[in-house]
Order: C-alpha cells, then structure tokens, then sequence
C-alpha cells in the first residue's frame, strides 16, 4: 500500500508495544497555548469589535471556533515578556477608566481593553482555562497575593469584593499560575540572578498559596540552554524555593534559516536532552533537600520560531508605542508542521515529568490560527498535528520500542528515520503517533501489539506535501491538511510515507 509520497524505494521499521509498558498517565494540559499582549494576539486576534463574527463582548467567532477545534485545555495568560511590566490591576474596571500603558517589552502602547474579566470570559467561550502569570519583574510578593485574592478568593475582602463590583460575582478560580517570565533573560524587566529569583519565588509562592491552598505554581527555568547560567540557575533557583512551588519551565523554539530540512527535523533529538536535563537538576534539589516531593516540568512556549525574524527588523524601525502591530508572524510551511509533529512525540515520551506545554502562541504571533482584520481566520500548517495529538491523545501514555534506520545530520548523531508515541485510551483503543523522516522514502511500519487482543483499524489519516515549503494562506487554507488513506490490515505493515506525520487509531 504505496500513499502519495515520493518513495524510491520502501524501507523497513518496526514499533513494539505493551499495554502494561505504561510512561505515564498523560496530563491533558501538556496540549495548552499561550496568548500573549503582543502583536495582534490579541487585538484583531480572539478580539475585533465589529468583525462580522464578533460577540457582544467583541470575540471572534470565527478564532474561537478554531481554537475549540485544537481542543486546547489551558491558556497561559498575559505574557511573556509582556507580564514583567504589567500591572494586574490596570486590567479591571470599567473599560473606559482603564490606562494606556507602555509596552517596555515589545515598544507598544498597551490599552488594556481586555483584561482579566475579558480573557476569563472568552476562556470560557473557547472551552479553555486560564493559566494566568504574576509580574515578579517590576512587581512583586504583595501584587502576586493581591490577585490570587481577586481571582479566586469568594467575597468578603477588599480585592474580592471588588472584583464582585466589576462584576464578576463568582470567582474565577484560576489553579495554575506563573511565577514570572524568562527571568534570566537581560531582555527581561526587572531580570534577577538565580538567587534573587529563587528568593522572591518563593516568598510570593508561599503567600499566594496562603490566600488559596488549592493553586499551582510555575517557576521560571533558565529561559535557554544558550544562556551561560542555564542548569546553575535551576539548581540556585530551586534551592531557594523548592518546597513551595510545584513545576519549573522550559522555553524551547527551533528553526531552519540554513535551509538543512534534514538536521531541522532532528531537532527534537535536542528537545528530548533539554527535558531530560532539567528533570535531573530537580531531582537533583530532591535529593540535597531529602524532599519526598517530586517537581515536574511545564514546558510552557515550544514551537518553530524564526520565520518572521527579517520581518520584525523592518517593523522595529518604525515609530514605537503603536498599537497591535504585526509581530513574530511566522508563516508556517509543511516542514515546519513535521518538526512540530515531531515535538509532540517527544513530549508524550516524556509524560512522566512533562505535565503542561503551550504551543507558542495560539493566533497570529508564531501560532497555528492566522486573522485578517475584518476577515477570514485559518489553519496554519502546524494547526494539524496539534489538533491530532490533542485529540486523541488523552489516556496512558505508552513506551515504544522502535526499530528503524539510523542516519547522522550536520548537528546530531543516530538520528532515527522513524519517531513515534502511543497512547492508551481509556476505552482500550491505540493511538499511534508517527513521523517518517526520511524526505525520499516511505517506510513500511511493522507493528507488533500482541499483548492487546483484537484492535480493530479504525483509520490512518497522513499530513503529507511534495513541496517542504507548502503553506496554507486566506485564499488557500487547504493546502497542507492531514487526509485519510486506507488502514492496512492485519498483519500487514502500515505504510509511512516519505516526510509525513501520521495518526493510526485502532480500536477494541
């Protein structure tokens, strides 16, 4: 069973699983996004007043239908960068009485007309919760208190009872927030050592878990393995303020400006160290501290990043302080969605520590859903193996044994020609999440699921183009989608076609 890839010549692997080979039970929320004060995230993004799908509080139908269809369970919320100069309580209130602030991050003008009430009730609208960061740059102990208050506290307090005024009767019950942002990064306002950063975590974990003890907390990671500090600054950081928070995070964006699609797509060979790394530094702190205690990972922005680099450099020569420009617009080709594919795959293997991931972001700046003001909203390339994985990725997350061939690229060494994770749902039905690297070469996959009893094929659907730089525009939003092949049956191999990412579901 030969699909549409450009096979020269079929080559062999081969998938071994056990329904008792269990990684872990998969957090829902490692398939979440991030909307970010940047760009036309935002503002001509989830919100355009007067767009003919608008909502009566301004919300895109269309944007928010899209991102229903991506099944994301968590948003993080308001930054970034952005959040290391925000000041929480500009976002409540009346509209009309709200400031105008400057975006020191991104050399904008912040209106503030959506803010907190606002973003919950489009969460709600989208089928997501909010993941929600405190400033730990500008601001510090007593702001990140003051708004667990606000949020989540019922009533009966100055903070509470004014969020009751701006009315909101009930709380919000936010339960998972960021401590900060990227606070190593001298880009960042308000950027501390890790000792600095370690102390104020701390001190503002433990009050705002005081306010409500049902919370969870994100402490900020070294915001790259690039940067001289990284893995000194988590053990620091986490020295200072392990007891009381209960995930570090982890930045990761990769790219192809060399134009080597080969060593692009063994990216991940990279992504799967970096997460390894960090879960040993923390258990490193574990066992300094004879903690029982085991803090995981929230690998909250990961995506391909650097298309709109040339871009941004002609934008940033404009006049600043503008309003909702077009920033970090990548427009993503289907390469792209392959590496994408292929850091879902990692994450899943990595279901025992990685919890929580945002794809970075979710509309117009470096994100799967693309608006045009007073238009259309669509799919970007990389919208499809997330909304795959998110889809019929919840349950156990299974150990694969593969076997394939190897091969060695201009950065990594016994690179796979296949990668993939399965996942067990609850129903007793298997997920396969494969990619075929090879750019010439389908691969027929031999799978081996003995322990299972009967599966039925329920279907195999492939997100697979002959040109690597195919992209999906306004005009032409169908151009890389995943489409439905025939299941190969028993006992036969499944087919990979060259360069694809592809979703086997079989049954009981």
């Amino acid at each position: 069973m030969t699909f549409f890839g450009r096979g020269i010549a079929m080559k062999n692997a081969r998938l071994i699983l056990d329904k008792d080979y269990v990684i872990s039970e998969i957090d829902k929320r490692v398939y979440g996004s991030f909307i970010e004060h940047l760009g036309r995230a935002v503002y001509t993004g989830i919100y355009e007043p007067g767009h003919p799908t608008a909502d009566q509080l301004g919300f895109r139908e269309d944007v928010a239908a899209l991102v229903r269809k991506l099944n994301v369970p968590i948003v993080r919320y308001p930054g970034g960068n952005f959040v290391s100069g925000f000041n929480w309580e500009d976002s409540v209130g009346p509209v009309k009485d709200r400031p105008r602030r400057l975006d020191l991050a991104w050399k904008t003008t912040e209106t503030n007309e959506v803010g907190l009430h606002e973003f919950v009730e489009w969460a709600k609208k989208a089928n997501t919760d909010v993941m929600y960061a405190v400033n730990l740059g500008t601001r510090g102990v007593d702001a990140a208190r003051n708004v667990v208050e606000y949020a989540n506290h019922k009533g009966g307090t100055y903070w509470s009872d004014l969020r009751v005024k701006n009315g909101a009767k009930d709380p919000f019950d936010i339960k998972l927030w960021c401590l900060g942002n990227e606070m190593d990064g001298p880009w960042q306002m308000g950027s501390k050592t890790a000792y600095e950063y370690g102390r104020i975590a701390n001190e503002a974990a433990k009050v705002m878990k005081w306010v409500d003890d049902s919370i969870e907390l994100v402490a900020c990671g070294s915001s790259s393995t690039t940067m001289p500090t990284f893995g000194e600054w988590e053990y620091t950081m986490l020295t200072e303020c392990y007891s009381n928070v209960d995930y570090v995070s982890l930045h990761r964006y990769y790219g192809n400006p060399h134009n080597d699609t080969r060593d692009f797509l063994a990216s991940t060979m990279d992504l799967d160290d970096f997460i390894k790394t960090v879960a040993s530094i923390c258990d490193a702190v574990k066992g300094k501290k004879h903690a029982k205690k085991r803090i995981n990972l929230s690998l909250d922005e990961w995506n391909v990043w650097y298309h709109s680099n040339e871009q941004d450099k002609e934008i940033n020569k404009r006049e600043p302080w503008g309003t909702a420009l077009p920033l970090l617009e990548d427009i993503y080709n289907f390469e792209d969605a392959l590496l994408v594919g292929l850091m879902l795959i990692t994450i899943l293997r990595n279901a025992d520590r990685v919890k929580i991931g945002c794809l970075a972001q979710l509309v117009n700046v470096i994100a799967p859903i693309m608006t045009r003001p007073g238009g259309g909203a669509w799919a970007q390339t990389i919208f499809y193996p997330m909304m795959d994985a998110s889809t019929f990725g919840r349950g156990k997350s299974l150990l694969p044994q593969i076997t394939s061939e190897k091969s060695d690229t201009k950065h990594y060494s016994d690179v796979p020609m296949v990668d993939a994770a399965a996942v067990l749902g609850e129903d007793g039905s298997v997920t396969i999440f494969a990619v075929n690297r090879d750019l010439e070469n389908d691969v027929a996959l031999d799978c081996d699921l003995r322990s299972f009893g009967t599966l039925k094929p329920a279907f195999h659907t492939v997100l697979h183009h002959d040109d690597m730089k195919a992209v999906n525009t306004e005009a032409n939003p169908d151009v890389v989608k995943p489409v439905q092949v025939p299941v190969a049956k028993e006992g036969e191999p499944i087919v990979l076609p060259a360069a694809s990412w592809n979703v086997i579901r079989l049954t009981k």
